[in-house]
């Protein structure tokens, strides 16, 4: 153990991270924090949280790869599919809103544009693209970018949007966002539910798990509706903010449609047996692993996000009809298929190639196609 405790030491995050989290838990009369804000801490720490910091996150050189960093296949198939969702009655002369909310550096935007420009003019004039970034890093690589279609947008923050009157044809998009935010961590012991905190073991030098009663009125209403047999011993998360979040943009909207794509999957998948750890990841230049205590600061920590709980808080918003499918599904339906150019091309590095990889590779990798999935929640004038 004395290793172990040793080893977790020498791996501390950013010390101003680490700093800010021994001050809240220092402040704090019992001790200790909820899991939820030390990972609120951990990501999302003015500058130096994993989402403020100025390092790169996507890519070769970051810690993981999104669809829209595969290919400018995703956004073209949001596009299709916007496009798709516009009312039957709609008249040319009607604004189109696009909201996309924590765009990173702006490659779906840029490719979702691109497309509406070469295949739907006419809609594309009609266009304006919102972008949601509460990150002055990232606000800047979205503008540098998106220079190309720099008279299609606007950049605002989550606070200012959602208390503009509602409108009508707003298009909500959130690629990977909502497993971004912060969660309650929860486990099952003894015919009753606890959860977690973090507390400071001083003598060692490290950030330690810890568990209290659960007294979240609001956790325990959300449990109400899993039905599932926990197991002694078992541990999931609860995403409270993602309710929080499609309950805020269905106020926002007066018809339109919300398009989430993240990993993640039922209720009664994500709290199985099968799943007794719970979804919880960290990624750190592209190794994955299931330790939130160390690297604060500069590591991605993740959870997968619960859809169930996702369509009913979009239900109780109006949203009708809803939707979830496997990223496969979606990409088929929105004509993925007839992307591919069937030719053979003995250069690998040539673009039909690339493309056709792109293709290949959001189709058939597990990760991508099945593990992510797309809600689409529509709101009818």
């Amino acid at each position: 153990m004395g290793g172990l405790l040793l080893n977790l030491k020498n791996q501390l995050g950013h010390p101003d991270v680490v700093k800010t989290l021994l001050t809240a838990i220092q402040s704090d009369g019992s001790g200790a924090v909820t899991f939820r804000d030390y990972m609120d801490i951990c990501l999302y720490n003015e500058p130096h949280g994993y989402y403020r910091n100025e390092n790169p996150k996507i890519g070769k050189q970051g810690d993981f790869y999104t669809s829209s960093s595969i290919g400018s296949i995703m956004g073209e198939m949001i596009a299709a599919c916007i496009c798709k969702e516009l009312p039957a009655d709609y008249s040319e002369h009607e604004a189109i809103h696009i909201v996309e909310w924590g765009g990173g550096a702006g490659r779906l935007a840029l490719h979702l544009l691109d497309e509406l420009k070469r295949m739907t003019p006419a809609v594309y004039e009609r266009v304006t693209y919102t972008m949601i970034e509460s990150s002055a890093y990232h606000r800047e690589l979205q503008r540098a970018a998106l220079q190309a279609h720099s008279s299609k947008l606007r950049f605002t923050d989550a606070a200012e949007w959602l208390v503009e009157e509602p409108q009508e044809n707003v298009y909500v998009v959130a690629n990977e966002l909502l497993d971004a935010f912060p969660v309650h961590r929860i486990r099952y012991k003894d015919s009753a539910f606890q959860e977690s905190y973090v507390s400071w073991q001083e003598t060692e030098q490290v950030f330690q798990e810890i568990w209290r009663p659960l007294q979240s009125e609001h956790i325990v209403d959300y449990l109400t509706h899993i039905e599932v047999q926990w197991l002694d011993g078992q541990i999931g998360e609860i995403n409270l903010a993602a309710d929080r979040w499609i309950a805020n943009v269905g106020q926002r909207m007066a018809s339109g449609c919300c398009i989430v794509i993240d990993y993640g999957d039922s209720d009664t998948e994500l709290y199985a047996a099968h799943r007794f750890q719970g979804s919880l990841m960290c990624y750190r230049q592209h190794q994955a692993h299931d330790n939130p205590w160390i690297h604060q600061g500069e590591q991605d920590i993740t959870a997968h996000v619960n859809f169930s709980a996702c369509e009913r808080a979009a239900r109780q918003q109006g949203f009708a009809p809803i939707t979830i499918q496997t990223q496969r599904e979606f990409l088929v339906e929105q004509g993925i298929l007839q992307r591919l150019q069937d030719h053979y091309d003995p250069n690998p590095f040539s673009d039909v190639s690339k493309r056709n990889r792109a293709i290949r590779q959001l189709l058939l990798s597990d990760q991508m196609s099945e593990l992510f999935k797309v809600l689409i929640a529509m709101k009818k004038r």
